[in-house]
């Protein structure tokens, strides 16, 4: 939360500190402790809970729309904890709404009823794992399965053509494209890259992006991605996000390219985990590889519809003040973005999908 791939939160992280300053105790200066510690470093570390050591029963609720606040933490607690008797429930709509929803409460009884009065009720019954696969807004299809990530996942790659602005199944020939950092995005200051579907996809899971990329004015780059959906028609198809909002994407991720270092007994082939050690910066122009988590998400593109990736050097969610979301206003962007691709960059988004 405190910082996105390294690129420090501006909006909600001091908020939530003053909105809990209302007491005669002392509260944490959240926002003066991520500036004193951009680094992970013991500080973070004795705030992070040893997950392994949990072994309560455990009912987690994720939600695909909190992207930049509590979906990543609920998808890693569930996976982390030692829990044998454990749940996940992740569903595409506004967090609050589910969670206190007549179907969440009626859930949150019987999971009480079991462990804490000793009684029989659907739990028993309840899989593992129940998502659900989203098509528009809250709309969407429940599905089950074993375990998460759901079993027999597997991950294909769609390589980026900054050529053509699409994505496709084979590496195409070397290009670039630029876009100014600096701007706000759309026209020249952002990049897309499309991929049709041509028979119906259910999209669920982590998503990685890895992409070859370079400032020629800077030392540093901070990168926004988001990944969305359009209709058979084009149109834009929006989901709820961060609590309060319709028009949200499919997920997000971010990195700032000093902090690409992984951390690598962490790291799996399909999710990226940053070590936060050092900085690494780069020489103006250097050309290096960036790899972007992008957050769990549960989505079915039908025929016809695609799946746009953006690239931009700013927030590609942005809200007017004071309207609450995750900000990213302490950039280190300056001037173009170049995105390589193709050739000797294999600049692609790794997406999961169904064995087979």
């Amino acid at each position: 939360m405190t910082r996105h791939g390294g690129i420090p939160e501006t909006s909600f992280w001091p908020y939530i500190g003053e909105r809990w300053g209302f007491g005669t105790g002392r509260v944490e200066d959240l926002a003066a402790e991520t500036a004193a510690h951009p680094f992970f470093d013991d500080f973070w570390a004795s705030k992070a809970a040893p997950l392994s050591r949990i072994t309560a029963p455990a009912y987690v609720v994720a939600s695909w729309s909190d992207q930049g606040l509590h979906t990543r933490g609920t998808f890693e607690g569930f996976t982390a904890i030692g829990s044998e008797r454990k749940w996940l429930d992740a569903h595409g709509g506004k967090k609050w709404g589910y969670y206190y929803s007549e179907q969440g409460l009626r859930r949150q009884q019987a999971f009480f009823d079991h462990f804490l009065l000793g009684l029989d009720t659907e739990v028993s019954d309840w899989p593992r794992v129940r998502y659900q696969v989203r098509e528009r807004g809250q709309a969407g299809r429940w599905r089950i399965a074993a375990d998460w990530p759901v079993p027999g996942t597997s991950y294909r790659p769609l390589y980026l053509d900054a050529g053509a602005g699409t994505l496709g199944r084979s590496r195409p020939s070397a290009a670039s494209v630029s876009y100014d950092s600096e701007q706000a995005g759309y026209g020249r200051g952002r990049a897309t890259f499309d991929f049709r579907f041509d028979v119906a996809a259910e999209v669920v899971g982590g998503m990685k992006l890895r992409v070859w990329m370079a400032a020629p004015d800077a030392d540093d780059l901070d990168v926004f991605v988001a990944v969305q959906k359009l209709d058979a028609y084009g149109d834009l198809v929006g989901f709820p996000f961060y609590a309060v909002y319709e028009d949200g994407p499919v997920a997000l991720g971010w990195l700032r390219a000093s902090h690409r270092e992984l951390d690598p007994a962490r790291s799996r082939p399909w999710q990226p985990v940053l070590a936060h050690r050092r900085a690494l910066p780069l020489a103006p122009g250097e050309i290096v590889p960036l790899e972007i988590e992008i957050l769990p998400s549960g989505t079915r593109f039908g025929p016809g519809e695609t799946l746009r990736l953006v690239i931009q050097g700013r927030d590609v969610y942005r809200y007017p003040r004071p309207l609450v979301q995750a900000r990213h206003d302490d950039l280190v962007n300056r001037g173009r973005h170049v995105i390589y691709s193709g050739g000797e960059y294999d600049s692609h988004l790794l997406v999961p999908g169904p064995a087979g």
